[in-house]
């Protein structure tokens, strides 16, 4: 690790973050893997639908990416979904392949004819779901786990417990639930599921240590939503806690306001906290533009990390940073690199909130010569331009702008 992990030739995050007093109590995993979900829960978002070649395809792209584990989907949705993820986990991409499932033996078996290696079950694990989601009597939820579990370890499957809306459940209830999967059934792994994105940082810590107390020999797995938009951070604050494995989404797609983004998570800790999870990280610019493609979603073009926009530039004051800082003190403007993460390189780009060093940079680097004069008349076109079309200007748009702008005396015609 470098002597100043904050501040490396690709990243520049915080020294605060490496202080003593806030690394004291951190208790990081020495392995933490990424489970992703993106075939799963990510195409429970409205309106995402993938086929049996999307599928292959989003897998594949993961394996390449590094991901470790991949929940290629719930092989009783249908017989499509089943045949896919026969496919994935036949292709053998590299990373270990997981399907989801109901505690059902129905839904066993057809995971079990997919060759996967292990199951994520899910059961409702509080009180006011399973009587008025399931409408099931609180001993269905108990003995339904227990037989599931159960024979899925029979048929030499690994077992990840999922407890649906286990964050807004009674807690002596739930620990109860697993407690007796656990001595009764089987369970490798737990997930804590906050299946409604309900619980705030602060609640996160208590959340974690509550379980592991519980269960300290177990393997922790967090799977948190954003509908408050803190899947990321609660989602740190559990893998400081020991948490092992991460439950996310490319791009966080999924049910509702989806999951926690895998790239965010990713470099987050890598930049942050100095954990290299191993993920090339160079793909993921390329993943997501594929994710982005494939469900037939518009991603906004300041999404952290994978934007479409996030290192070009506009703004006159950032643009003035840019020229003068250069290729060799790009982190001044930027918390990374674009290459980290596969985005393209950084550029000065014209709109209505450009100013005149952009645009003498712009010029020169067109070799369109030009005085002060005649490049604050080129800005008010250009400005004016951002105005009238509320957009950038291409590089062909503004080249036609200024030569007539400078042919005309600084009248556009």
């Amino acid at each position: 690790m470098s002597t100043t992990p904050w501040k490396t030739d690709d990243w520049f995050s915080s020294a605060w973050n490496y202080d003593k007093e806030v690394t004291k109590d951190l208790n990081f995993a020495d392995t933490i893997k990424i489970h992703d979900v993106t075939l799963r829960d990510g195409e429970q978002q409205t309106g995402i639908a993938y086929n049996f070649d999307d599928k292959l395809r989003i897998a594949e792209a993961l394996a390449e990416a590094g991901m470790h584990r991949i929940e290629a989907g719930l092989p009783a949705v249908s017989e499509a979904d089943k045949k896919a993820i026969a496919a994935i986990v036949k292709k053998d991409f590299g990373p270990d392949i997981y399907s989801f499932c109901r505690c059902m033996k129905a839904d066993v078996d057809a995971s079990v004819d997919c060759g996967v290696k292990g199951l994520i079950m899910e059961v409702p694990a509080s009180t006011h779901l399973i009587e008025y989601g399931y409408k099931w009597p609180l001993q269905k939820a108990i003995d339904t786990s227990v037989e599931a579990t159960a024979y899925a370890h029979e048929q030499g499957l690994e077992v990840v417990f999922f407890p649906i809306d286990f964050s807004r459940s009674e807690l002596s209830w739930v620990l109860d639930l697993i407690n007796k999967v656990a001595s009764d059934g089987h369970m490798d792994a737990l997930a804590l599921v906050d299946t409604f994105g309900v619980i705030s940082p602060h609640a996160m810590k208590s959340f974690v240590r509550a379980v592991k107390e519980k269960f300290p020999e177990t393997r922790l797995e967090a799977h948190f939503h954003q509908d408050f938009s803190l899947g990321v951070a609660n989602t740190l604050l559990a893998l400081a806690e020991g948490v092992e494995i991460v439950h996310s989404t490319v791009l966080g797609i999924g049910e509702r306001s989806g999951n926690a983004p895998t790239e965010d998570i990713v470099m987050a800790l890598l930049t942050m906290y100095g954990i290299d999870l191993g993920i090339k990280t160079e793909k993921l610019y390329p993943l997501a533009k594929l994710v982005e493609e494939l469900s037939l979603i518009k991603v906004p073009s300041n999404k952290s990390i994978v934007g479409d926009m996030l290192y070009q530039v506009e703004s006159g004051i950032i643009a003035n940073w840019f020229i003068n800082c250069g290729e060799e003190h790009l982190t001044e403007l930027f918390p990374m690199r674009p290459e980290l993460v596969g985005q393209p390189s950084a550029d000065v780009v014209m709109g209505k909130g450009s100013g005149i060093d952009s645009v003498k940079w712009k010029l020169e680097q067109m070799q369109i010569p030009s005085n002060d004069e005649q490049a604050m008349a080129v800005l008010q076109a250009v400005k004016q331009f951002g105005l009238t079309e509320k957009r950038l200007m291409s590089d062909d748009e503004f080249r036609a702008i200024a030569k007539n702008t400078l042919a005309t005396g600084g009248r556009t015609a």
